[in-house]
């Protein structure tokens, strides 16, 4: 018997297609599977990094706002800087470009403060020297240098940024050129907006931030900015695109320290709750007010007494400062921009707690979607899988050195 021949007949058409069906849906199933991984792949660094640049402007923020207003601790202004001037003003203030100097007094996205670091470099003015041009400033002799008169001003540099404030709310920044230290004498740049007195007036080392958003729909850039208050503007966060502060306050206005004299010119402050004092009774008023009389305080029937209003109930609760409240005066130290340049408004005076509020985008047009509740500015990602939402925050910071009265 012969054995059969096996067949050695091919695949016919239908089983081909049949086979290339089933193989195509499993790659199409593998596909994805994978597609969305990819999404996530691309999506989730970009989310870690979105998280890193919001933590970075909080820390950032809130390092230099609790430190506000810190003062000075020898001379006979020490004490915060609450007690002589705003250390904190909602617009951009320093030498380069103030706000203050085109009558803008209040900015939603800005802020500015001022504080005194932990330094030697704090002294009083011993002669009186009036605004303009004056280019030295004479000091006490610091009482932490030692003995040796070659070394008197010993925590002064050149170049370095300081500040100087009177009673009456007067306050300028400029740089220091030159310490000469045997005649006790300051060399600065720049011009001063006010004069300064002898035996009042101080001049330390000052750190001054002011925090900004940049916004330019047309290149894309969206950053919180720094501004040194000297010659130098820096990004810190890109990709924020919004920032906004807002302001809390005490609702009482500044009041007269009890069993202190404003005629005793030996006798240290603070003389007020808070805000600059008032001269004596019987001296002309600071600032262009009347006889005893500044931004803080008017004369009534031959009292002093606040010239700010309580707000509210006067409770101890605090209350929102407005943007109106903020800029409708009382300006310290007096009314006239011309004459004052740097004034500012009392409100500010009362000023105990910044809110702020700061949104942050992906870097990356393809992870955001249309424009809406997710995303302010539209992206072109086609996927829910490559999308990263913005993310914002609203957090407090109490500045330690400007509540010590509450």
């Amino acid at each position: 018997m012969t054995a059969p021949r096996s067949t050695r007949a091919g695949f016919s058409l239908m089983e081909m297609l049949v086979a290339t069906t089933i193989m195509m849906a499993v790659t199409g199933a593998i596909f994805g599977m994978m597609n969305p991984a990819q999404g996530t792949y691309q999506s989730q660094p970009e989310a870690s990094d979105l998280q890193q640049r919001m933590r970075i402007g909080v820390d950032v923020l809130t390092k230099d706002i609790i430190m506000a207003g810190a003062g000075t601790y020898m001379g006979s202004n020490a004490g915060a800087l609450y007690n002589y001037f705003a250390p904190i003003m909602p617009y951009r203030a320093g030498e380069l470009n103030p706000d203050g100097a085109s009558g803008v007094y209040y900015r939603a996205d800005t802020i500015s403060l001022m504080y005194v670091p932990p330094t030697p470099a704090q002294t009083t003015v011993i002669k009186n020297f009036g605004n303009g041009n004056a280019q030295e400033i004479d000091v006490e002799p610091m009482r932490n240098c030692g003995a040796d008169k070659h070394d008197q001003l010993c925590g002064f540099r050149d170049n370095q940024h300081v500040l100087i404030y009177d009673v009456d709310g007067s306050w300028d920044m400029t740089t220091i050129t030159q310490v000469q230290d045997e005649a006790l004498h300051l060399q600065h740049s720049g011009k001063l907006s006010s004069a300064y007195d002898s035996g009042t007036a101080q001049i330390t080392e000052v750190a001054t931030h002011t925090y900004y958003l940049k916004s330019d729909a047309t290149s894309g850039t969206y950053q919180l900015m720094h501004y040194d208050g000297g010659q130098t503007d820096l990004p810190v966060v890109d990709n924020v695109i919004k920032l906004e502060f807002a302001y809390f306050g005490d609702p009482l206005p500044p009041m007269l320290v009890p069993g202190k004299s404003l005629c005793n010119t030996e006798e240290n402050g603070p003389f007020t709750t808070y805000g600059p004092k008032p001269p004596c009774l019987s001296k002309d008023g600071t600032g262009g007010y009347l006889q005893g009389e500044n931004c803080a305080f008017k004369v009534v029937n031959g009292v002093q007494v606040p010239r700010m209003d309580t707000l509210g109930t006067g409770g101890l609760g605090q209350v929102q400062l407005t943007e109106a409240m903020l800029t409708d005066g009382p300006w310290c130290p007096g009314d006239d921009a011309e004459n004052y340049p740097n004034r500012f408004d009392a409100d500010l005076l009362r000023i105990r707690r910044v809110r702020i509020t700061l949104r942050v985008q992906a870097a990356l047009a393809s992870l955001r979607g249309p424009a809406g509740l997710l995303f302010t500015h539209a992206g072109t990602a086609v996927s829910a899988q490559r999308l990263v939402p913005d993310q914002e925050i609203e957090f407090s910071v109490t500045p330690r050195n400007m509540t010590l009265g509450r």
